[in-house]
């Protein structure tokens, strides 16, 4: 959004990229050091969480300039902006947590690439549970599972297991708990 507003207020909006550009510099700096969870989270607040602050410092001045009026794309941008600080600043106290979402959204690609695929699921429901299976597909990519394994154990396990228990069959879950020894399909066990 703050791209978007660059014509109307070039100044402003070079400041704003700069400072988010420090957040970006901050990650890759971390990046490049690799390191544990701990020292990592030690660096996000000796680095990142200077930069955010001063971010939102930034922001926060901007919008009580008296010439930006609510329909400016600047003053939109900033809205946008601040709205999310909290959610932003989850980053700054978990060490897992990625700065933004372009890794989910890489993931997810798959999805809308087969947006006319998906006419044929006929019904809501049918469109409903490819939603499903979608979503468990990107999940195990994105935690370093085989699709294919989970979904084999999952389903079989699934008429065994606990009903109230059953967030320990999700993907993040799952991995810790049953990867080490999951079951095998007949056809699998077949093949060898």
């Amino acid at each position: 959004m703050f791209v978007k507003a660059q014509a109307d207020e070039p100044q402003a909006v070079a400041e704003a990229l700069a400072l988010i550009g420090r957040l970006y510099a901050v990650e890759a700096e971390l990046r490049a050091r690799g390191g544990d969870a701990p020292a990592s989270l030690e660096y996000r607040r000796a680095h990142a969480l200077p930069a955010v602050d001063a971010f939102f410092a930034w922001a926060d001045t901007q919008c009580h300039r008296l010439d930006l009026v609510p329909s400016n794309r600047l003053a939109k941008a900033l809205a946008y902006a601040r709205e999310r600080e909290g959610a932003l600043r989850v980053y700054l106290s978990d060490p897992t947590v990625a700065i933004d979402t372009n890794h989910l959204e890489r993931a997810l690609r798959p999805i809308p690439m087969g947006r006319k695929a998906w006419l044929f699921c006929w019904t809501e429901v049918g469109a409903e549970h490819v939603g499903i299976i979608q979503s468990l597909l990107t999940t195990c990519r994105l935690h370093g599972i085989n699709p294919y394994t989970y979904l084999v154990d999952v389903l079989q396990q699934i008429s065994i297991h606990l009903d109230h228990d059953i967030q320990a069959l999700a993907p993040r879950c799952w991995k810790a708990t049953f990867a080490h020894n999951p079951l095998r399909s007949d056809l699998y066990l077949a093949d060898e």
